[in-house]
């Protein structure tokens, strides 16, 4: 009894300590397994406390960047004005189109939609898209027409996924088509200024570009709101005049037409404060369609093309003949044979004549009588003259592409380099040159420099800035200035080359020029491609406006009294006509100044 008594309190010993054994591997296991749990809490929020306070900044900008983006866009261009405040370039609302790639399911599908709409090759646009699967954002098409936004917004009402979407663009507006173009340039997609007073005043008509946020909700949607408002730029008034561009440009367009020319330009002027009242170049372009073209095209001739001015070089000859007293009115010329002796050959008159005097060595246009005089006058006399007119530097018009000319030192000159430059060869000038030196004799021989932009106004109608007339130097003096002026005027008259440019009620004064041009292939002068010119200042006693008019390779003429200067008569006539002014003489400059002023 006592054994089994005592294996019953062993049992029971062993009972209790199995039993606090388990409890302590219990025990121990539950430590453990809080401790864990509160490890890892400890860790979670730490990382929670990184993420939250450390690199909120960070996770913040990263998590805007995955479902918003910021573009910025160009703002509205400035306006520009013709003298009279009538439009010449605007800029206009137009819709952009974009399409956010990650979103796009079926590529192919949707850009054998797009392809027929947006003139655009549908493998073009699948490549495209490809590229950029991953983005949010590429521009499928810019500045669309109606027409095709009508199509695409059809388009997007049949697609889940907002693929496609519009923004809001300024588009530059060319209201006048044609008229002026070479003047006022035009801008690329981006609303940037690649020509004429577009690319010249860029900086200044282009605004400051807003910001817009592109993005989606949570739901999907695409979201588009603007951060920052754009500013509009600043707007420009021209010195020119559309109603005397558009004049001059319809005449240009008759001469081109009428001798099958190859180009032509025209550029008026007033000579006493060198503001540009007109000034066109054919062949021409829309600039509302710029890219259409090719860039010949699109050239502005009046300033970058270099020609041999010829006989109308004449005039500057005769100015410094006059300046440095080394000829006299009545001072006689025989010119009888017709031609001269230079070295390295001769120099001949397109037409026979005898003895002629100073002043109808210019009023025949005879080259014969021209060398004698600039022999007289010599090489570096003659060149000082030359470079004084503003030859062979540029003119400083505020307008892009402008060239300097052509115009060698003496040193470098040929024997026969004196004779020829005094006929307008051997020199390159642009048709800008030539216009201001003839308005410095026009102007009492006060040379100006030539401009275009005559005010910067702000958005708010304020003027930033103002342009006013700028004289250069003096050429001539203001006796000789008239002198040569009186012979100019013989030019038009009975007995000149120019009768064709004489206007009924007015006095012009002008001179005509015929070069023969460089033939490419023999590097000889031509015997059928010619420049024909004539440039003149009217009224002669008191000049408003010098127009200069060249024509280059016409067909069926040759000389610049019978091709060039019908064209000059029909823009002053048609111009006194516009301007209203009357065809009497007593009354030409009272009525001139106020047109312009």
């Amino acid at each position: 009894m006592v054994r089994r008594r005592i294996k019953k309190n062993d049992r029971k010993l062993w009972d209790e300590d199995f039993t606090k054994i388990r409890l302590n591997k219990n025990k121990t296991r539950a430590i453990i397994f809080f401790t864990i749990i509160f490890f890892c809490f400890s860790v979670i929020s730490l990382r929670l406390i990184v993420l939250m306070v450390f690199d909120h900044e960070t996770l913040s900008n990263k998590a805007e960047q995955q479902y918003r983006r910021i573009k910025t866009l160009k703002p509205q261009r400035g306006i520009i004005w013709d003298r009279a405040m009538r439009q010449m370039a605007i800029s206009v609302d137009a819709l952009s189109l974009y399409a956010v790639p990650s979103r796009i399911d079926n590529v192919k599908d949707l850009s054998s939609r797009l392809a027929p709409v947006i003139k655009v090759p549908a493998k073009k646009i699948l490549r495209k898209i490809l590229s950029r699967k991953d983005k949010d954002f590429i521009w499928l098409a810019r500045k669309m027409n109606n027409e095709a936004v009508l199509k695409i917004n059809e388009l997007k009402s049949r697609l889940e996924h907002n693929e496609l979407g519009f923004i809001t663009e300024p588009k530059r507006y060319y209201p006048k088509g044609r008229i002026a173009s070479h003047i006022l340039g035009y801008t690329n997609i981006d609303d940037e200024g690649l020509e004429g007073i577009e690319l010249k005043y860029n900086d200044f008509i282009q605004g400051k570009g807003k910001k817009v946020s592109l993005g989606r909700d949570a739901r999907g949607y695409s979201l588009y709101k603007n951060i920052e408002e754009n500013v509009q730029g600043n707007s420009l008034m021209l010195t020119i005049d559309e109603g005397i561009q558009y004049i001059v440009e319809r005449e240009l367009d008759n001469a081109v037409n009428t001798w099958r020319a190859e180009a032509a330009v025209a550029i008026m002027m007033n000579p006493k404060t060198g503001e540009i009242l007109a000034m066109a170049n054919r062949p021409t372009y829309d600039p509302n369609f710029a890219g259409r073209v090719k860039a010949d095209m699109r050239r502005n001739r009046a300033i970058t093309d270099i020609y041999e001015p010829g006989s109308t070089f004449k005039a500057i000859l005769a100015s410094a003949a006059l300046e440095e007293d080394i000829v006299a009115l009545d001072e006689k010329f025989d010119v009888s044979k017709g031609f001269i002796k230079v070295p390295g050959g001769i120099i001949r008159d397109a037409h026979k004549h005898e003895v002629l005097v100073f002043q109808e060595v210019i009023q025949k246009s005879s080259n014969v009588g021209a060398v004698q005089i600039a022999l007289k006058l010599g090489d570096e006399r003659f060149y000082n003259y030359i470079k004084k007119f503003g030859f062979g530097m540029k003119t400083g018009i505020d307008l892009s592409g402008e060239t300097r000319g052509i115009l060698r030192r003496p040193r470098d000159w040929s024997g026969r380099s004196l004779a020829s430059i005094s006929i307008g060869q051997e020199i390159g000038v642009t048709p800008l040159q030539l216009i201001r030196a003839y308005s410095a004799i026009a102007n009492n021989g006060i040379l100006m420099k030539p401009y275009i932009v005559s005010a910067i106004i702000s958005p708010s109608g304020e003027v930033i800035k103002s342009f006013s007339p700028k004289m250069e130097r003096r050429v001539m003096s203001e006796n000789n200035a008239r002198i040569m002026s009186d012979i100019l005027k013989t030019v038009v008259k009975e007995g000149g080359t120019a009768q064709q440019a004489s206007i009924k009620g007015n006095l012009v004064a002008g001179k005509t020029g015929t070069a023969q041009m460089i033939d490419p292939k023999t590097g000889r002068y031509s015997r059928k491609d010619f420049v024909s010119s004539f440039i003149g200042f009217v009224p002669a006693d008191n000049p408003e406006i010098a127009l200069i008019v060249v024509v280059f390779k016409p067909r069926g003429g040759k000389y610049g009294g019978v091709v060039a200067a019908p064209v000059f008569k029909n823009i002053i006539e048609n111009t006194f006509v516009y301007l209203n002014i009357p065809m009497e003489m007593d009354d030409n400059h009272v009525f001139l100044v106020s047109s312009f002023n």
